[in-house]
């Protein structure tokens, strides 16, 4: 095994530990770094299946809590963009580096925003956040999410963009987004297959690289048992930030 094999299947245990943790940001941290070890061909196919494994992970036991409501909706928005996804990546073939940076620039706009957010004082009378009404505009998180999923398996800081939005508590943010992973990345797998991504060599590195998710998952869980609400948020929005950082630098 090679030098850069042996960094790429370290990059997923690292990021996995954050997957446990979040429910999101594993792939999109692995990615950059993957990108640069073992190219798109292997990263994108490996990384969505590990990303479809650690959903189902964190969905077998917490299957009660999650909210099925907004799951579906969820869904059908994302599938609709991961269509319109795979036919921008057709479009952009070779020039995937101009979609990514731009997307880094938006989900560091919006992890900022919901940082200020969250540590700017609160004036006296002023609502809760959890109070506020949520704009409908914020549905339109979900296809571009789709979007950025069907290109790089990346979609999780939008979507996290449209949850966190919704108020949910940890255990139901984490399950429901976990899920998703689960229905959405099947589609791209078959997508993969069908692209002729899949042989062999690359099964070899998938088999390889499960040990080291559950690793990953199972410490990033540990974690996540220890952790507040106050602390999970912050946690969540400086992850958007590494996220959004992390593909403007590739």
């Amino acid at each position: 095994m090679m030098v850069n094999d042996v960094l790429f299947l370290l990059v997923i245990l690292g990021a996995n530990i954050i997957q446990g943790i979040t429910g999101f940001a594993g792939t999109i941290l692995a990615m950059s770094p993957s990108l640069l070890l073992v190219g798109y061909p292997v990263a994108k196919p490996v990384l969505n299946v590990l990303a479809l494994l650690s959903g189902f992970y964190v969905f077998i036991g917490n299957t009660k809590n999650v909210n099925w409501k907004e799951l579906w909706k969820i869904v059908a928005w994302m599938a609709a963009g991961i269509a319109a996804g795979i036919f921008i990546k057709s479009l952009f073939s070779g020039q995937e580096g101009i979609l990514q940076k731009l997307l880094g620039v938006f989900v560091v706009l919006l992890a900022v925003q919901g940082i200020y957010k969250m540590f700017r004082p609160k004036k006296n009378g002023e609502p809760e956040e959890e109070q506020k009404p949520v704009s409908p505009a914020t549905v339109l998180f979900l296809p571009l999410a789709g979007i950025v999923h069907g290109i790089f398996v990346s979609g999780g800081p939008l979507l996290v963009s449209y949850l966190t939005k919704k108020n949910l508590d940890k255990v139901t943010f984490r399950a429901t987004i976990s899920t998703v992973w689960v229905f959405l990345n099947t589609l791209v797998l078959f997508d993969d297959i069908r692209a002729g991504l899949w042989n062999p060599s690359l099964l070899k590195i998938q088999l390889i690289a499960i040990p080291f998710l559950l690793a990953g998952m199972f410490i990033g869980s540990k974690l996540y048992a220890r952790m507040s609400q106050q602390l999970f948020m912050k946690i969540t929005y400086v992850l958007l930030f590494i996220s959004g950082i992390s593909l403007l630098v590739k």
